[in-house]
């Protein structure tokens, strides 16, 4: 490999980590059935002002499978929260009890599940395309070391290494929608 080039691949793996970081943030705001309190990470309630998570206005709690609990530590906020679940698009009914908001998980039905592997495969393809699109500022970086002096057998070795790297992403990311896709099809 030549001594005047460098391609910072340590770089692409990171770039690339990081969609493969979004995926899972992604995927686990996905309903599977199961109560899961991540779910409710994508879910802001406008509390004192400014859109907040709702892990910072309240504990969330997953007593059972089927249940996620919220004690919100503000009573004047548990209305806020409620409207905020409403809303969300989980398709969750808060029901209130006192400043805890019990969310009852429903069974998902067949046709939900299958919108639901959808989702995911969208998800998946998103995440896809950011590594391609690292993959492509790798191989750009090698086209220009190319026109700097870069030998060509130089050339084949970098493009060959940016290749692996992509390849490994990718089949992580088919990995985990493979998952993903089974674990909302289980009933």
């Amino acid at each position: 490999m030549s001594d005047d080039f460098m391609l910072d691949t340590d770089d692409l793996e990171r770039r690339m980590d990081g969609a493969m970081t979004n995926l899972r943030t992604e995927f686990a705001s996905l309903r599977t059935g199961r109560a899961s309190a991540s779910m409710l990470e994508p879910v802001m309630v406008d509390a004192y002002g400014a859109m907040t998570p709702i892990n910072q206005v309240g504990t969330v709690n997953v007593p059972e499978p089927r249940m996620v609990t919220i004690n919100v530590w503000d009573k004047g906020l548990v209305g806020k929260v409620e409207k905020a679940i409403r809303e969300s698009g989980l398709g969750i009914n808060p029901q209130l009890n006192g400043t805890i908001i019990m969310l009852p998980i429903p069974e998902l039905n067949e046709e939900r599940r299958r919108e639901l592997t959808k989702v995911a495969g969208s998800y998946a393809e998103n995440a896809r395309v950011s590594v391609r699109n690292v993959r492509r500022d790798g191989m750009d970086q090698i086209k220009k070391a190319k026109s700097d002096g870069l030998s060509e057998d130089d050339q084949k070795i970098w493009e060959g290494e940016v290749q692996d790297i992509t390849d490994r992403a990718i089949k992580s990311i088919d990995d985990m929608l493979e998952n993903k896709q089974g674990e909302i099809m289980q009933v």
